[in-house]
């Protein structure tokens, strides 16, 4: 069988983790319109098969190239900059709304230089015109000698089988590195832990989202329990999390628990608390313990 890892690289927010999504079939990294959503590399584990011989394609969705301001910051590059060493070609994602400018060719240059093939996946071409998709894959096509661009929609499925099909043909021969059916690399905790962050991150205020962390600190899938520890680094952001009367909470929880019962496969009752941790960016052990 054809198997490999191919990381998922391009600026933030230009669709990384809805096309990993789109590629897997299913939901495994949360999107957000918020910056540096994705902390950790999360691998996305794809099964099919290619004119007859199986396949098993691992995405590697990175947090974006960014500049480290924090411990934090720090360990997201530092994701980065690994999975630039041990991947069998690249998905260079970026974004045909937006001017494709020094970011865009910074990351190229990285990619570029390392050796494995890169593939270019022009995504969100159902938010432009025409002529603008023109003009954005000339620009694309100008950053490096790249293997293939596809233009893409995450959002809409367009354009994904052929982009699909180029990176499963770059993979080598090797063996399955996942079980069949394993969807993710992420603990059970974890995926609970970043369905809760996603409507967190979808209803709190802009510059809340960054001071944001999700625990989950019970999982009695007997019980159909799960309960969940929300932390932020000041009392008025915990303020802004709470709600007036707890009605923030209640809305993150009641929009998370219908995605983690699908997770589950069950029913459940979510418990979240709200939690102070000041400056838990800059504290190794529990950036440790988020797995990041």
């Amino acid at each position: 069988m054809r198997s490999g890892f191919v990381a998922v690289a391009g600026r933030p927010n230009v669709g990384k983790s809805t096309l990993v999504n789109a590629l897997a079939g299913s939901k495994v990294a949360i999107v957000s319109d918020k910056p540096q959503t994705t902390r950790r590399r999360i691998s996305a584990v794809v099964d099919g098969e290619l004119a007859g011989e199986p396949y098993q394609l691992v995405l590697a969705d990175l947090p974006g190239f960014q500049r480290p301001r924090d411990p934090l910051t720090e360990r997201m590059q530092r994701t980065v900059d690994e999975a630039l060493e041990d991947v069998d070609a690249f998905l260079f994602v970026l974004s045909a709304k937006e001017v494709i400018a020094g970011g865009d060719r910074f990351i190229a240059e990285r990619v570029f230089a390392a050796g494995p093939p890169v593939v270019v996946a022009l995504n969100k071409v159902d938010r432009v015109a025409p002529a603008r998709v023109a003009e954005q894959i000339t620009a694309a096509a100008a950053l490096g000698d790249f293997h293939a661009l596809h233009p893409v929609s995450a959002l809409r499925g367009e354009g994904l089988e052929p982009l699909l099909q180029d990176l499963v043909s770059l993979l080598p021969e090797g063996p399955a590195y996942f079980e069949p059916g394993q969807r993710t690399d992420l603990p059970l905790e974890a995926q609970v832990a970043e369905l809760v962050r996603e409507q967190a991150l979808a209803l709190t205020r802009e510059e809340l989202p960054h001071a944001l962390s999700v625990e989950v600190d019970e999982l009695d899938l007997e019980a159909g329990r799960v309960r969940a520890l929300v932390s932020v680094e000041t009392p008025s952001q915990k303020g802004i999390v709470v709600g007036k009367g707890g009605s923030m909470i209640r809305a993150i929880g009641t929009r998370a628990r219908p995605e983690v019962e699908l997770l589950l496969g069950r029913r459940i009752f979510l418990d979240l608390q709200v939690k102070v941790r000041p400056r838990w960016r800059r504290d190794e052990r529990a950036l440790e313990r988020l797995g990041i």
